[in-house]
């Protein structure tokens, strides 16, 4: 069995599966890549089926890898946001929020809960995959239902109604128009802004439609009106955002998380580290 023939139908659905685990494409494509190298060295002739050995595989690798990810996490500058993914690929319903919320799991709780409840392996499935019992692992993913059930949307956004809202969020925020903004946020509304150090950005969450008004205001002041440039539209792990070319240079990307109609959470990601896949996606709209 030439390798390549198992492996290459099998990669999108392994590097969804790193992905969703690691938050980083880069990881996740090297992750694969391990997994790819590894399956080359494998006795294939005695392998029954090749996606539970890749699954397993890869699992193992994201596991290792969250290990040491978790001590980067906690010494990262600022809100850590997972790395951008501009019109998520369709098959799970994975949006940026919940993938938030794994973050504060074991890597063991995320590994059951993504590979079952995401991905819908059997626990059977799940125990080989992650070295474990199948009773250990359905307890793990039970923990992990409790943990992240909040983070799942309550009523889903049409993608009209998502659209509509983030380019009226998109105008209300550049133009100064702050009565505007004001009508589209929740009273609860929380901002997060990852620059990951590199580049200016909040270092921590903003609470409350207050508080979320005044540092717009304060960016206008800082930038002036209407001093960025829209890039692309569209949803970012399942939320309405966008992408835009703001004043300094720096690409951004912004997405929004809507409850009952107004805008509950904002999520802006400035760190340039995690937007080289954004900016190959609209280099042909950007200066040369």
């Amino acid at each position: 069995m030439n390798p390549a023939d198992a492996f290459h139908p099998l990669r999108p659905r392994l590097l969804r599966i790193a992905y969703r685990m690691l938050g980083i494409v880069a990881e996740a494509e090297d992750v694969v890549q391990e997994a790819y190298l590894r399956w080359h060295q494998t006795d294939r002739a005695a392998v029954r089926d090749a996606e539970a050995v890749l699954v397993r595989t890869v699992t193992r690798l994201c596991l290792d890898v969250l290990k040491s990810a978790r001590v980067r996490r906690e010494e990262y500058v600022g809100t850590w946001l997972p790395e951008p993914i501009v019109d998520a690929v369709e098959g799970d319903d994975l949006t940026l929020p919940l993938m938030m919320a794994l973050e504060r799991l074991s890597p063991l709780e995320r590994a059951a809960f993504l590979l079952h409840d995401v991905f819908g392996m059997d626990f059977e499935e799940v125990a080989k995959a992650m070295g474990r019992a199948p009773a250990a692992c359905r307890q793990l993913a039970s923990r992990a239902r409790a943990h992240v059930r909040e983070a799942r949307p309550r009523f889903p956004v049409s993608e009209a109604q998502g659209s509509e809202l983030a380019s009226a969020f998109y105008v209300a925020s550049r133009s100064g128009d702050m009565g505007a903004l004001q009508a589209l946020l929740a009273q609860d509304v929380v901002v997060y802004s990852d620059g990951g150090g590199k580049v200016k950005a909040a270092l921590n969450p903003i609470y409350g439609q207050e508080k979320t008004l005044r540092f717009f205001e304060g960016l206008l002041r800082i930038t002036g009106v209407n001093s960025s440039q829209r890039v692309h539209e569209g949803f970012i792990d399942g939320l309405p955002a966008f992408v835009t070319l703001e004043k300094d240079g720096t690409l951004q990307t912004t997405a929004l998380g809507i409850e009952d109609g107004r805008i509950a959470t904002i999520y802006v990601t400035r760190n340039p580290d995690k937007l080289q896949g954004i900016r190959g996606l609209v280099a042909d709209k950007l200066p040369s």
